[in-house]
């Protein structure tokens, strides 16, 4: 049965959280740290569909989602920071973990975390990529599932005004004065959305998450000075992505060898249709990564 425990980890500058979702019918047997998306303006850690959920620790994957402060209250910096510092309290507090989740955890050795992989969909698999270019971790991740992620390795979309973005009604700069001030870690739709919206109408978006220098920008929050990361990818991506450009995706995947997943949608997140066909040829996909890339002794 698919159950979930929320714990709450230690943060000098917003209430963050965690949420661990396992089977208590199956030992979880390596944890899953997954981010969300939403352009690093909006979104919340509990955006994954029942049917991922479901499937993944019914396999033995425990899933952890974590809270990330969001933009532009926060900015890359502050961000990545964020999202290193997840991994890093999991691999420190292991124990805290495999207590929450009822002895489901199994480990030969009691105190010694389970392998772990990141996963992200969207600015979640941009995070978790970047992480794991950027972090230095006790213990590498055992691999990257990127839906529909991106490193900002080609020119142009990012800092450009969206052309799909731009057939929506127009939103104005007054749109930011709907949203906390002070740093948060949670976006709802009603009230973040728009942001992500007129970031991509004016081509803004950068502007938003980003505070500095042009070059450093290039230099530290993109895999463009990235030769290698520390372990194999999975990269999933529909061919008419109105967010992220398809040639990204071939970027991403030519960089680093990566396993593909490809969609024939005209949609961003194309996994959100639980009930279509495509998606669960791609939670079965990520499986057959997930086992392959397992350790095993």
């Amino acid at each position: 049965m698919l159950c979930n425990k929320e714990i709450l980890i230690p943060c000098d500058y917003y209430e963050k959280h965690a949420t661990i979702y396992f089977d208590t019918d199956c030992k979880t047997k390596a944890c899953i740290l997954y981010f969300h998306g939403g352009g690093l303006l909006y979104g919340t850690r509990t955006d994954l569909p029942e049917l991922h959920l479901k499937t993944l620790t019914e396999a033995g994957f425990g899933i952890i989602a974590y809270d990330y402060p969001l933009a532009p209250s926060a900015k890359l910096d502050l961000i990545l920071e964020d999202i290193c510092s997840s991994v890093s309290h999991y691999l420190e507090n292991f124990l805290l973990y495999k207590e929450a989740c009822a002895g489901t955890f199994e480990t030969s050795c009691l105190k010694e975390p389970l392998p772990y992989f990141l996963w992200g969909r969207s600015a979640g698999a941009y995070l978790c990529l970047l992480a794991g270019f950027r972090g230095k971790f006790s213990q590498k991740p055992s691999g990257i599932l990127s839906y529909y992620g991106y490193g900002f390795l080609c020119d142009g979309w990012f800092m450009t005004p969206s052309n799909y973005y731009c057939t929506l009604p127009a939103v104005t700069e007054s749109a930011l004065s709907a949203i906390p001030s002070g740093i948060h870690g949670s976006g709802d739709l009603n009230t973040h959305y728009s942001i992500y919206v007129y970031a991509r109408q004016t081509g803004k978006w950068a502007d938003l998450i980003y505070a500095g220098r042009q070059k450093f920008f290039y230099l530290d929050y993109t895999l463009r000075t990235c030769d290698t990361l520390p372990c194999p990818v999975f990269c999933a991506h529909s061919t008419g992505d109105t967010d992220v450009p398809y040639s990204e995706f071939l970027e991403l995947c030519n960089k680093y060898h990566a396993q593909r997943f490809v969609a024939s949608h005209n949609m961003h997140d194309f996994d959100r249709d639980e009930k279509s066909p495509v998606t669960a040829r791609l939670l079965e996909a990520t499986l057959k990564f997930l086992e392959l890339k397992l350790p095993h002794e």
